[in-house]
């Protein structure tokens, strides 16, 4: 089937099953290989996007759930302001150890910082719970989303 996706602002044609997963699209077919395949079942957080500015499991969805919806991934959340605050504030705090999890992290730390500017570490610990880190890296990625958003609320 025929399916006529909008990422990171630019359309593509891509003809796959409808109940392909989006990660699967993203990676095989477009060769965007930056969403990463961890678990299949949504429950790691490796493979997430932005689904008009949500953070979602891209190998659960699928490819017929998308409709009209604007993706991004991690190769353009850096042109986002919350994006490009997250990837200064985790270079800062040296988030990063083996680095698998880390696009996943980050799309889901830019949403939670788009549309919460001030979080408190609770809300960091709900927006974040999805995801893991097999490092454990977990205190430094709250201390990079709180310099994040301090830093995007000052206009930095």
């Amino acid at each position: 089937m025929a399916f006529n996706i909008k990422i990171n602002g630019k359309t593509h044609d891509v003809d796959v099953d409808g109940d392909t997963a989006l990660l699967w699209v993203l990676r095989d077919v477009l060769g965007m290989t930056g969403t990463k395949f961890g678990c299949g079942a949504g429950l790691c957080g490796a493979c997430t996007v932005h689904v008009d500015g949500v953070a979602t499991r891209a190998c659960i969805t699928t490819i017929d759930s998308i409709g009209a919806a604007a993706i991004t991934t991690i190769e353009q959340i850096g042109a986002t302001p919350s994006g490009a605050s997250i990837q200064n504030a985790w270079l800062d705090r040296e988030v990063v150890q083996c680095g698998y999890c880390q696009s996943g992290q980050i799309m889901s730390a830019a949403a939670l910082i788009a549309g919460n500017p001030s979080p408190t570490d609770a809300q960091i610990d709900d927006a974040m719970s999805g995801n893991i880190c097999r490092c454990g890296t977990y205190v430094r990625i709250r201390a990079a989303i709180k310099a994040a958003a301090q830093s995007l609320a000052k206009g930095d």
